[in-house]
């Protein structure tokens, strides 16, 4: 099974690089991911009790499930299609860290998987696109406070941190 994985090293530089430039960091968790994306391959079922006067039909199934062997590959491929469609080319230190050159700085776009961290002056543009113009599902979008496993929050003098709090 593939899956593309920011690692927390690259976590920590986005969040460094949107700290020391002046960036909003958000994220986002793309919903159903998997179910956004089609397979290459001929999946098929026969159709159980379940399924009513369908029952014993064959059918044939044409979007990336959970659990199958290629759902992972076909998801990655569908998003970086999408960002790269948005501007975005991947990182060379980091293949799951997306970079977009805005003539006067950088936004930035963390993966893992279906959830993304965005480092952006106006994180906002990259969500409203995400939803308008590939129609994703996005939940518990905006600033960072949660995010793989870790608090983000604030320390006394203002400086973004983050630690496993839960």
């Amino acid at each position: 099974m593939f899956k593309r994985r920011v690692t927390f090293q690259g976590i920590r530089i986005l969040t460094f690089l949107g700290e020391l430039n002046g960036l909003k960091v958000w994220s986002t968790d793309i919903g159903n991911a998997y179910l956004e994306t089609h397979t290459r391959e001929k999946v098929y079922i026969v159709a159980g009790a379940k399924f009513g006067d369908q029952e014993g039909y064959v059918l044939l199934i044409s979007k990336a499930l959970y659990g199958l062997h290629s759902s992972g590959l076909r998801w990655s491929e569908r998003l970086a299609d999408v960002l790269r469609s948005m501007g975005f080319f991947p990182s060379k230190a980091e293949k799951d860290i997306w970079i977009r050159d805005k003539g006067d700085h950088y936004e930035y776009i963390a993966v893992c998987v279906d959830d993304l961290m965005i480092s952006s002056r106006t994180p906002e543009v990259i969500v409203n696109a995400l939803i308008d113009e590939h129609s994703f599902k996005l939940k518990g979008t905006g600033p960072t406070e949660f995010h793989l496993g870790c608090n983000f929050y604030c320390d006394k003098q203002g400086v973004l941190c983050y630690a496993p709090k839960k």
